[in-house]
């Protein structure tokens, strides 16, 4: 044999032993008992099989996504699930939104507002729960390059946090220089995947609607809703006050639809059917 085919034969044996590797993890027994994986964030509860169950939001491993129009309040449906999953005394606004924290850390990721904006988000979220930041780790990464701003959350994933158990990224299409190139929008949902299944953590992402749709902008949206545990669809309706959360897929048992609204000292707070006329727009 000649040096060349003895290195291409020397390469594809180490290709072999990969693939050998890969195998082992990704092989899929059917006789396997494999549990459900852990519920992350949950609204209300399910009954099958006589057992009782919380309606998953989103479970640990796995990757969720909110859509909705530009100025619908996005951030503050974002901040009621962050609250729930901390905890501390955020039951008064979120009621039937729990988290299932144990001992993980939340870390959020704001692409889009500069400093003093997005430092108001993240301390409305210690206000709702009267927590200290310990377990919440938070930063602003508008001043990044699009690809710097993956870099630096794969950094903190596994360098600077121990025990991520939802990380939140609003928004995802500051990720990739552009939502509708495809292959971009599906390297960046691949890493998003790898991320959840590597930390075993919820990723919650937000992303909008095209205009006067219902659908997630570009290509980007359309991968994120294959890829998706849950997607969820804020709907505003400004005129009454409040906005309504449909659960528009889900691989678990679907929770039923809710709605919040922003009190009077800008705090988001799921309420009932009965809604009190408030003006939404002012928070924007």
């Amino acid at each position: 044999m000649t040096k060349e085919q003895i290195a291409e034969s020397d390469q594809r044996e180490v290709l072999m032993m990969q693939m050998e590797r890969i195998e082992s993890e990704l092989f899929i027994d059917p006789n396997e008992e494999i549990g459900h994986p852990p519920v992350s964030l949950s609204f209300g509860e399910h009954t099958m099989g006589g057992v009782t169950y919380p309606t998953p939001i989103g479970t640990f491993g796995n990757l969720i996504f909110v859509q909705a129009p530009p100025k619908s309040t996005k951030t503050f449906f974002v901040s009621l699930l962050s609250a729930a999953f901390l905890g501390g005394r955020s039951d008064g606004y979120t009621k039937g939104i729990k988290g299932y924290r144990d001992d993980k850390c939340l870390l959020h990721f704001d692409t889009e507002q500069g400093r003093f904006h997005a430092q108001r988000v993240f301390k409305r979220v210690l206000r709702m729960t009267g927590l200290d930041n310990e377990c919440y780790h938070t930063y602003g990464l508008r001043q990044l390059d699009y690809d710097k701003r993956v870099d630096f959350i794969d950094y903190c994933l596994s360098r600077r946090v121990n025990n991520p158990g939802l990380v939140i990224i609003d928004g995802i299409a500051d990720l990739v220089s552009d939502v509708n190139n495809i292959d971009e929008s599906n390297k960046i949902i691949q890493k998003l995947m790898s991320w959840t299944l590597e930390y075993n953590c919820t990723i919650l992402t937000v992303i909008h609607s095209n205009h006067g749709t219902n659908k997630a902008t570009g290509h980007l949206g359309s991968a994120l809703y294959k890829k998706a545990e849950t997607a969820i669809q804020l709907m505003p309706n400004f005129d009454e006050g409040y906005i309504e959360v449909l659960c528009k897929e889900s691989r678990n048992f679907p929770f039923n639809s809710f709605s919040y609204k922003i009190d009077d000292y800008g705090l988001p707070s799921v309420i009932d059917t009965d809604l009190d006329k408030f003006d939404t727009k002012k928070f924007e």
